[in-house]
C-alpha cells in the first residue's frame, strides 16, 4: 500500500511537469515580419514585405514533433517602397486583396534537423493551398522583454514558385522571376 501511495504521489507531482513541456507563444507584430525578394528582368532583386503577421507557436522542446505553427499574414499591407507597384500587387493579377486579404500557414510537421528546425505545412494564398517547407533557425534562448514577458526568436526561409498560387501569371520569367525568396523574422511572446 505504501508503494502504491508513493507511485500515485509521484504521478501527481510529475503530471504538471509533463504539461509544462508544451508552451504557447504568440508573435509580437511590431517585431515580426515576412519579407520577400524576386528577380526583376533577371537584373536585380526587388524586395518587399507584408503587413502584420500573426503567429501562434505551440512548442514542445521535449518532443519537437508535437510542436505546431499557425500563421495569418495581412497581404493588404504589401510594401515594396513604391506605391504604384504596391497598388499593382494588390490587384487580381497578383494577390487580389479585395477577395483574399490574408494568407495563412498551418504546419503539418515539425522536425529537428542538424542546423535548426524544418517545418512543413500548407500555405494558402488567393484561396490556393500548397505544401511548403520552412528552414528555421531557433528558437533562441528566452529573454525577458521590456514588457516583463518571456520572448524567443525564430528566423525562417523558404522559396516559393509564384505561379503555383496564380501570382503574376501574365508575366514571363524574363520580366518577373519565377521564384520568390521568403524570409520570416518572428519575435514570439510566451502566453
Amino acid at each position: 500500500m505504501k508503494r502504491s501511495f508513493i507511485a500515485a504521489l509521484a504521478l501527481i507531482v510529475a503530471a504538471p511537469l509533463a504539461l509544462a513541456q508544451t508552451t504557447t507563444w504568440k508573435s509580437d507584430p511590431i517585431h515580426s515580419e515576412v519579407d520577400f525578394s524576386i528577380k526583376h528582368m533577371a537584373l536585380t532583386n526587388v524586395h518587399g514585405r507584408f503587413g502584420a503577421v500573426y503567429v501562434t507557436v505551440v512548442y514542445d522542446p521535449a518532443d519537437i514533433t508535437k510542436s505546431s505553427v499557425t500563421a495569418t499574414i495581412d497581404v493588404t499591407g504589401v510594401d515594396t517602397g513604391e506605391t504604384a507597384r504596391d497598388n499593382h500587387l494588390k490587384t487580381d493579377s497578383f494577390f487580389d486583396v479585395a477577395k483574399y486579404a490574408t494568407a495563412t500557414f498551418l504546419s503539418t510537421s515539425v522536425t529537428q534537423e542538424p542546423h535548426g528546425l524544418k517545418i512543413t505545412g500548407n500555405l494558402t494564398i488567393k484561396g490556393i493551398t500548397k505544401p511548403v517547407v520552412l528552414d528555421v533557425d531557433g528558437p533562441t534562448a528566452p529573454v525577458t522583454g521590456m514588457d516583463k514577458k518571456e520572448h524567443i526568436g525564430f528566423s525562417a526561409t523558404t522559396t516559393l514558385h509564384r505561379e503555383d498560387w496564380g501570382i503574376g501569371t501574365s508575366f514571363p520569367s524574363t520580366i518577373l522571376g519565377d521564384d520568390v525568396k521568403v524570409d520570416i523574422e518572428l519575435d514570439a511572446i510566451k502566453q
